[in-house]
C-alpha cells in the first residue's frame, strides 16, 4: 500500500472515530420543551451532519413522529428523558429504515417499555444499545480496512492512473453499499417475522384490555340500575 493509500485509509478510519454517542448521562434530568429539545440534538449530533446547514431535527418532524406513532405525546407540551431516547433512536435508525418499519419497531417498545410498562426501563436499553454499538467500533475500522485493501487491488491492469484510481474509489463504494444492502435484507426480514409477531400480540393485548374495561363499565352501570333509589 502506498504512501498515499494509507493516508487515505487513515482519513476514513479517523471518520469513524469521530462518531460518538449521546451518553444516557448526557441527557438532562428534566422534561423539556420542544425548542430545547431540537437544540439538545443538534448540538450532541452536530458530528453526524454532511453539511453545516443540515437540519438533524425540527418541530416538524417531531410532530409527524407522534402522529405516526413512533413517538409518544409529550406530556404538557414537554418531552422526558424517555421521550429523547427515542428521538435518537430514530434518528439513527431513519438513516437505514423507511418509516413504516421503524414504526414496526418502536410500536412494541413503547408499548411494553414506556414509563415504566416493562421489566427494564427505557434507560436501561439505551444504555444497552450504546454499550453494544462501542463494542463494534473496533470491528467496523478492520472490516473497512479489509474492504480498502480489496478495493485498492481492483483494475490491476488499467494504465491510466487517474481511470484506475477513479475505479478503486467507485469499487471502495460498491463494497460498503452492498455490505449495507445485504444487512439491510436481514433487518427487514427481522421485522417482517418476528415484530409484525410482537405488534399482533401488542393489539390483541389492548383489544381484550378494551373488552374488559367495557365490560366493567356496562356491570357497573347495570348495578347502578337495578340499585332501588
Amino acid at each position: 500500500m502506498s504512501e498515499k493509500e494509507s493516508d487515505e485509509l487513515r482519513e476514513l478510519l479517523n471518520r469513524l472515530t469521530q462518531i460518538t454517542y449521546v451518553k444516557p448521562e448526557d441527557l438532562p434530568n428534566i422534561d423539556l420543551y420542544m425548542d430545547q429539545v431540537t437544540t439538545f440534538m443538534d448540538r450532541h449530533l452536530e458530528f453526524s451532519k454532511r453539511y453545516p446547514e443540515d437540519k438533524l431535527l425540527t418541530k416538524t418532524m417531531i410532530n409527524n413522529y407522534t402522529k405516526n406513532d413512533l413517538l409518544p405525546s409529550p406530556n404538557k407540551k414537554k418531552y422526558s428523558k424517555e421521550h429523547m431516547y427515542l428521538l435518537i433512536l430514530i434518528y439513527y435508525l431513519k438513516n437505514i429504515l423507511s418509516i413504516t418499519d421503524i414504526q414496526s419497531i418502536l410500536k412494541p417498545l413503547n408499548d411494553r417499555f414506556f414509563e415504566g410498562n416493562g421489566e427494564v426501563s427505557l434507560d436501561k436499553i439505551y444504555s444497552e444499545f450504546v454499550s453494544m454499538q462501542k463494542s463494534q467500533a473496533d470491528a467496523v475500522a478492520k472490516d473497512v480496512t479489509r474492504k480498502y485493501r480489496v478495493a485498492e487491488d481492483t483494475f490491476s491492469d488499467v494504465s491510466d492512473k487517474e481511470q484506475q484510481e477513479f475505479l478503486r474509489k467507485l469499487s471502495m463504494i460498491c463494497l460498503l453499499c452492498f455490505d449495507v444492502f445485504m444487512k439491510r435484507q436481514l433487518i427487514e426480514q427481522i421485522i417482517d417475522k418476528d415484530f409484525a409477531r410482537y405488534n399482533a400480540k401488542a393489539q390483541k393485548g389492548k383489544e381484550e384490555k378494551s373488552e374488559k374495561e367495557k365490560a366493567k363499565a356496562e356491570k357497573k352501570k347495570n348495578e347502578k340500575a337495578e340499585k332501588p333509589e
